[in-house]
């Protein structure tokens, strides 16, 4: 194939990423590849510790995917070894481990929801229990024996542990180690990661140099706050917007982000260029236009990205009817009632909450209503024969008959 020019290459590549380590070395490489016609290989690690993927792994995902769009061959390393010594990065305490059995039904979850991004046809999977998996104890020497505790401690989390004296397992020193030989194995020439893996990717280039390679270079993404604006995304605060939720999902989550959040949200997940950004930026510097519109923009811009034109239309005529015109869908899912149940159980069981927990609370929070009136009685029972519409927060709906 032929490959765009280094510039033209340059351009997509820095896209939202944080930091290019060295670009002066990436430079090099694109130009021998462009001038040798043979593609880089890119690697990128997933860690399988758990099953469901956001927009914010779409950041990286979709720096992968700009790769491939570009021509290069892109390695996504399932880290079904790695996931059991639990990555250290962001810790403050040891993290827990899984089953190599637990890592790998993560992972075939963790593919089938990254085929909303990526090629994959064009896509090398591996697993690095493949190689690790074969190394003896005296591998593991050797390869321990190639870096030094003193610079495992510069690491940010070690060297907050080590200070407060919360305990640090020698096994956690393995991990970027372990990370590191992946790069190894693949002879990568770069690696792309969030910013909170920057060490453990510097560790591929100094194994890469140990072991007579030349050194990945590396591209860094910011990590995405979730829709509170605060907390990292993830399903664990609550604050997610799913690879798999729907377009109405997707596009009524990024309604409820902060407007401090729009422009990182433009640049990150809805993979806008610079000129996009720098105009949204623009637009809301002026104080003219109502942040919501922009945001709506914002909206119809990631549903597209994942699901295309007319399903962020589509998106958008379902926010204004259901948030805005506070109107019922025309279509949702249906409960049938076989005998007397409690309204919580309804909700929690129809899957419109996580847990019946989380259901009590909404109800006392007013949070719930049925038929447009709102229940505020935890104990609320639901009898057969009655036809009723549950809505729950601002956009789940069931129809109970």
């Amino acid at each position: 194939m032929s490959f765009l020019s280094v510039n033209k290459q340059m351009e997509l590549i820095r896209r939202g990423a944080e930091e290019i380590i060295p670009e002066n070395e990436l430079l090099k490489k694109l130009e021998t590849s462009k001038e040798n016609n043979e593609p880089l290989i890119i690697k990128l690690g997933c860690d399988p510790s758990r099953p469901n993927l956001h927009i914010g792994h779409g950041v990286v995902l979709r720096k992968l995917r700009h790769f491939q769009d570009l021509g290069h061959q892109t390695v996504l390393i399932i880290g079904d070894f790695t996931a059991m010594i639990g990555d250290p990065s962001g810790r403050n305490k040891t993290r827990p481990s899984l089953t190599l059995e637990e890592a790998k039904a993560n992972a075939e979850s963790y593919i089938e929801q990254s085929k909303v991004i990526l090629d994959i046809d064009s896509l090398k999977i591996v697993y690095n229990s493949e190689w690790l998996n074969a190394k003896n104890f005296s591998d593991v020497i050797e390869l321990a024996s190639k870096y030094t505790v003193a610079r495992m401690l510069e690491r940010d989390d070690f060297t907050k542990r080590y200070q407060s004296e919360t305990p640090i397992s020698l096994h956690e020193f393995l991990y970027p180690l372990a990370q590191g030989m992946d790069s190894v194995e693949l002879k990568a020439d770069l690696e792309l990661g969030g910013t909170d893996q920057k060490f453990n990717l510097l560790v591929g280039r100094d194994l890469q140099r140990e072991y007579g390679q030349a050194p990945q270079c590396i591209v860094t993404l910011p990590l995405l706050e979730g829709t509170d604006g605060v907390e990292k995304m993830s399903k664990t605060y609550g604050n997610e917007i799913g690879l798999l939720d729907s377009p109405e999902e997707k596009y009524g989550k990024t309604m409820s982000i902060s407007d401090d959040m729009i422009v990182k949200y433009f640049r990150l997940a809805a993979d806008a260029d610079d000129d996009k950004v720098e105009s949204v930026e623009k637009i809301l510097a002026d104080g003219k236009t109502n942040p919501r519109d922009v945001k709506g923009e914002l909206g119809k811009a990631i549903v597209e990205l994942y699901h295309g034109a007319d399903a962020a239309q589509a998106a958008e005529q379902h926010f204004d009817k259901i948030i805005v015109q506070k109107d019922i869908p025309d279509e949702m899912d249906e409960f049938e009632l076989n005998s007397d149940q409690l309204l919580v159980e309804v909700i929690a069981s129809t899957g419109l909450t996580k847990s019946k927990g989380e259901a009590r609370r909404l109800i006392k929070q007013n949070a719930v209503k049925l038929d447009g009136e709102i229940c505020a009685d935890i104990n609320h029972t639901l009898t057969v024969g009655e036809e009723i519409i549950i809505k729950v927060g601002k956009r789940r709906f069931i129809k109970v008959k």
